[in-house]
């Protein structure tokens, strides 16, 4: 199920209000939402906007794509910098991790090399001369 963040229009003619939802990305416009997660009334100067900033980042975290609308809203109230910044913060960590399982592989790979004794012999090859 492919999630979406985006406006659910309410309100009557000519005095649009709306509600910024996650839904299913198959259902209708102003269809059922699985989650309300704000508001925005453009209708106001300026506009208002109420937005749950964690329940938005819980959503992206998840997968919700917004639309573009909501997108331009959501980076006008700061959180997709946010989102995106959370995003970096977790990709840091795991490099910090990598080098450290690395650097743990390389040390017991250099102790296991200096206790194993190994011997080789040499094997002469001989030539078969042909005629």
């Amino acid at each position: 199920m492919a999630v979406k963040l985006r406006l659910k229009r309410m309100g009557k003619k000519q005095a649009p209000y709306y509600r910024i939802v996650a839904a299913d990305s198959r259902v209708k416009r102003d269809g059922k939402a699985i989650e309300e997660i704000g508001s925005y009334d453009p209708t106001k100067n300026p506009a208002e906007i109420k937005i749950d900033k964690e329940a938005t980042l819980k959503w992206l975290k998840n997968g919700a794509q917004p639309t573009d609308t909501v997108r331009s809203i959501l980076s006008k109230e700061g959180i997709m910098k946010e989102f995106h910044e959370s995003k970096s913060v977790k990709k840091e960590a795991k490099k910090e991790v990598v080098k450290k399982e690395t650097a743990k592989k390389t040390t017991t790979a250099k102790k296991t090399t200096t206790t194993k004794k190994t011997t080789t012999t040499k094997k002469t090859a001989t030539k078969k001369e042909g005629k």
